[in-house]
């Protein structure tokens, strides 16, 4: 008498096959799980598993990190915000004495790490793209954007709105930045001032001083329109104009006074003499 033959419960094999090929494909790419067997070559299915399992091991707990916390895969921004990585900050003032850490400025210079594909323009729905890509360099608002902690990495969270000057390369320079869409970069004019008794005011007395006009060196591609078309410059290079107070944002460019202005903010051209 040998050992009883076990019973084999079809039924039952064939609904745990099922769902064990069921749990299958939803690992797979569609392009693999809803394509005919006969269209699907060898070559394409170890290439979409590699980019499978690649996407497996990016995306792996751990990898990424969000203010301390730890998230499943990277952050993407959405509309037009653009995640930038800060530089430093300044360390010491113009006379050279070091700042201790709660008198430095805020950074607001960095690198584009991710930007979102544009926003959408509320009347006519036309998306209004991004003006700015991964790599390249930005210089924004001293008080815009949002501040967080990226894979223990200093990031600021900004929108394309804030972004007054754009580059590429390791620094700024006046040959290498580009005003942001509606921006001018003006070479502001900071004159000796001089009392009606004719004393000549110091430049320590006047360093604080609003500086309201001055020559435009560069100019951005234009004021974007409902249409997704670009407004051009009412102003162009080399004209000498006159701002509104306090419209402008202060740049320093290789030893130089500069201001970012808005063309909506420049109130007129003034002539100026022929040498």
């Amino acid at each position: 008498t040998g050992a009883p033959t076990p019973v084999i419960d079809h039924t039952e094999y064939a609904r745990i096959t099922m769902k064990l090929a069921a749990s299958l494909l939803l690992l797979l790419p569609s392009s693999i799980a809803f394509s005919p067997p006969a269209l699907i070559s060898r070559e394409k299915v170890c290439r979409d598993l590699h980019v499978l399992g690649s996407a497996t091991e990016t995306t792996g707990t751990g990898s990424y990190t969000l203010d301390g916390e730890k998230i499943r895969g990277p952050i993407t921004p959405v509309g037009n915000f653009v995640l930038v990585r800060t530089k430093e900050t300044v360390t010491a003032s113009a006379g050279g004495i070091l700042l201790p850490d709660q008198s430095k400025r805020r950074a607001t210079e960095g690198e584009v790490v991710a930007a979102g594909p544009g926003r959408l323009h509320p009347h006519t729905g036309v998306r209004i793209s991004c003006p700015v890509e991964p790599g390249q360099n930005v210089l924004y608002g001293l008080f815009d954007g949002t501040q967080i902690k990226y894979n223990d990495e200093d990031m600021q969270m900004i929108r394309d709105d804030d972004i007054l000057l754009y580059y590429s390369g390791p620094m700024m320079t006046l040959e290498n930045v580009t005003p942001c869409r509606d921006y001018l970069l003006v070479k502001v004019e900071k004159d000796k001032l001089e009392t009606d008794s004719g004393i000549v005011v110091a430049a320590s007395v006047t360093k604080d001083l609003e500086f309201c006009q001055g020559t435009v060196v560069k100019v951005g591609e234009g004021r974007m329109c409902s249409t997704g078309e670009f407004t051009p410059s009412p102003v162009g290079v080399g004209e000498f104009v006159k701002f509104r107070d306090y419209a402008g944002n202060d740049v320093k460019l290789g030893g130089e006074d500069f201001c970012c202005v808005r063309m909506v903010d420049i109130l007129s051209v003034i002539p100026v003499e022929e040498e």
